[in-house]
């Protein structure tokens, strides 16, 4: 089974929305990642690059975001 990484580099336009809820994605380098439509509710993004990632109708409700 693919990590959520590989989920979220694998993830294409016009791919069913990513279900990232509560996930742990410290530090993570999702820079340029299509998350349109994923759900990050709670999930933990400190530290994370969002650099030219795609966030457009994401639901980020409590996600924490301090340092993306």
């Amino acid at each position: 089974m693919p990590t959520i990484i590989e989920q979220i580099k694998n993830h294409k336009p016009g791919d069913k929305p990513l279900n990232l809820y509560e996930a742990d994605l410290r530090g993570a380098d999702l820079q340029g990642a299509d998350l349109q439509g994923a759900n990050l509710r709670c999930a933990n993004l400190h530290g994370a690059n969002l650099h030219g990632a795609n966030l457009r109708g994401a639901d980020l409700r409590w996600a924490y975001l301090r340092g993306a």
